[in-house]
């Protein structure tokens, strides 16, 4: 028996961490809003590592905040280890990486989302989707409830038709032995979406009590208080270590003595693994030649003895599990609380899906995180943030919102998936950019923050501090072009202090500071501004103009991109109407149906010859409508 149980303008289906960035966008946006969770135990929960950010996925997390998500302010509360990664290296690869509390990180979370005004949070199992002429009206519960929506944002992560895969035992669950989604994944079929088996998988727990970490190597947090979100103002400053250790000769022939009881060798798991985050049997495979791989020993939490062993990810046998933690230094006595798991999940191709992450076949209905194909809590939370913006733009009749490839990480990612689609867990990287000197960690604000206030999750008060800082920067960079400095001897001591090679005319103080070896504070104890400025305007000012041609360079390209971007390819265009292109472009581009001569140049498959037909077919006017419209 059904029954109405309510009306809202969006609803969210799941409450991971695309689900909990969709949620939240959306109220906070005035979107009624409803997250129908299965378990309000698992809200925002870490089913894999504890951990946020690292390289390209930091940088996400930063937009995330810039733009107005909870992700950063989340995790700045609840982590009990902050690095900054890759400081030896130039800006546009450094990332912030935390050690979450997993519990506290979670119940911080469902707290922040029960305290907002205009957001539902619901445990229930959603089995169906009500869509009449190819639009979403609303979902089915389990028990019969029918909630109707003007928009709804499916973010069922690993559940859909989950499979627990541990040795030759195989059982239907979502992750960490939860209930599983069948009846949804079935509905999507039915409703014409094409579906893929993908896998992921975890490493064992162990218990910390029973660790010898004499025999591994400390890996502290920085001494530098640092944070993701641009809000957070109060620091975690006790934080705990991880621990570095190493598998040996030993490890690795447990592994191939055992690799035909691993379900990835035996054809047991048909799913398609994430190449980037591989099980220790494929990297035993793969890297033969290796003599070690890194274990990383990471506690889960503050009040628990849980140890993540991190770099130890695997499906092989319980008992097999047990004598691989033998081998590893400091673990040869280890009590293991959790054995390592693979798991197998349906996801939709995301090629279906318009660069709104609003679906193709469905009108209103709206996908993020695991579901489209990719890996992380960073690249989920991303797309949930997106879908929720979007899925609250279009029911309160406003403008979606899409970001660009130059934009954010987060555009590189959806430009991904929508536009090429993936065979395998997608992972966010930053080779993936090609535009990653402007895509850097400590200028997210500078680069959303605006698109963030316009929708309305930046507030009054944060938006007036951004535009006080921005207007320092261009001050300050203004000041260093106008100032001459002189080669006296001040000069040329702090210059040679610096070891840098001495002036022999006056010098520009912002051409000085492009010198390698000269930094901001260098500069600034010759020409000391007026006034203190902050650290990360100190920042912005060094980077910007040590950096400035590069930039110039990268911006150049981007305005080339973007005037492709503004050849806008109709929806009514027939491409079998359109000769000389390659059949295997025009199958592509009938099956992404690009929005623009940008986009179509990305999709693998079309290549510049098709790119050129197209354009000038499109810019004769010769547009054949498809047959019907």
């Amino acid at each position: 028996m059904h029954y109405e149980a309510g009306q809202y303008d969006v609803i969210v289906i799941g409450a991971g961490h695309a689900g909990v960035e969709a949620g939240l966008a959306s109220a906070r946006m005035g979107a009624k809003t409803l997250i129908v969770t299965i378990n309000l135990d698992m809200v925002a929960f870490m089913p894999c590592n504890p951990s946020v950010g690292g390289p390209a996925k930091g940088i996400v997390v930063r937009e995330i905040d810039a733009l107005g998500g909870e992700m950063g302010r989340n995790i700045d509360k609840t982590h009990i280890q902050m690095r900054m990664l890759n400081t030896g290296k130039g800006p546009a690869v450094r990332a912030l990486r935390a050690q979450a509390d997993k519990f506290t990180y979670q119940h911080e979370m469902k707290k922040t989302i029960e305290n907002e005004p205009n957001a539902t949070l619901l445990q229930g199992m959603v089995e169906e989707l009500i869509v009449e002429d190819s639009e979403v009206k609303g979902v089915i519960t389990q028990t019969g409830a029918v909630y109707k929506a003007k928009t709804v944002v499916i973010t069922t992560g690993t559940f859909l038709r989950g499979e627990i895969i541990l040795g030759d035992l195989k059982y239907s669950s979502g992750p960490n032995n939860q209930q599983p989604s069948i009846k949804l994944s079935e509905n999507l079929q039915k409703l014409g979406f094409d579906m893929v088996r993908f896998k992921t998988g975890t490493p064992p727990r162990v218990n910390s009590q029973s660790i010898d970490y004499s025999k591994t190597e400390i890996q502290p947090g920085d001494d530098v208080p640092r944070a993701f979100s641009y809000e957070t103002t109060k620091y975690i400053t006790d934080q705990l270590p991880c621990w570095l250790t190493y598998t040996n000769d030993q490890t690795h022939a447990i592994i191939d003595d055992n690799l035909h009881r691993s379900p990835m060798y035996s054809g047991m798991i048909k799913g398609t693994g994430p190449r980037y985050c591989p099980s220790i049997e494929d990297k035993v495979v793969r890297f033969h030649d290796k003599p070690r791989h890194q274990i990383f020993l990471e506690p889960e939490g503050r009040n628990t003895q849980e140890v993540y062993v991190q770099g130890l990810s695997t499906s092989l046998p319980e008992e097999v599990q047990r004598k691989i933690l033998e081998t590893i230094p400091g673990l040869e006595k280890v009590q293991m609380m959790r054995a390592g798991y693979a798991i197998e999940y349906d996801s939709i191709v995301p090629t279906q899906l318009w660069p709104t992450l609003e679906t193709k076949k469905v009108r209103s209905l709206y996908t993020a995180g695991q579901i489209n194909g990719t890996s992380g809590y960073e690249e989920a939370a991303g797309q949930g943030l997106m879908a929720g913006i979007n899925a609250a733009c279009r029911a309160l009749g406003k403008d979606e919102v899409i970001l660009s490839r130059s934009d954010a990480y987060i555009g590189v990612l959806i430009d991904d998936l929508v536009t090429k689609g993936t065979n395998e867990p997608y992972r966010l990287l930053t080779s993936r950019a090609e535009y990653r000197l402007l895509l850097r960690h400590d200028n997210a604000d500078l680069r959303l923050t605006e698109i963030g206030h316009r929708i309305g999750l930046i507030k009054e008060e944060r938006y007036e501090r951004f535009q006080l800082k921005k207007a320092k920067i261009e001050e300050e960079k203004n000041r260093l072009k106008s100032i001459i400095i002189k080669p006296n001897d001040e000069t040329q001591a702090v210059i040679q202090e610096a070891g840098g090679s001495l002036l022999k005319d006056g010098i520009r103080a912002s051409d000085l500071l492009k010198r390698p070896e000269m930094n901001y504070s260098h500069i600034n104890k010759l020409v000391p501004a007026d006034e203190e400025l902050s650290a990360d305007v100190e920042e912005q000012v060094e980077i910007q103009v040590k950096y400035e041609g590069y930039i110039e360079k990268s911006l150049q390209q981007v305005d080339k991109m973007k005037k492709m971007d503004n050849k806008k390819i109709p929806d009514n265009i027939d491409y079998d109407a359109i000769n000389g292109l390659a059949s295997e472009a025009r199958q592509k581009l009938k099956e992404v149906r690009p929005l623009s001569i940008a986009q179509a140049s990305r999709i693998s498959g079309v290549n510049p010859a098709d790119v050129s037909i197209l354009l000038v077919y499109i810019e004769q006017g010769k547009i054949a409508k498809v047959s019907g419209n």
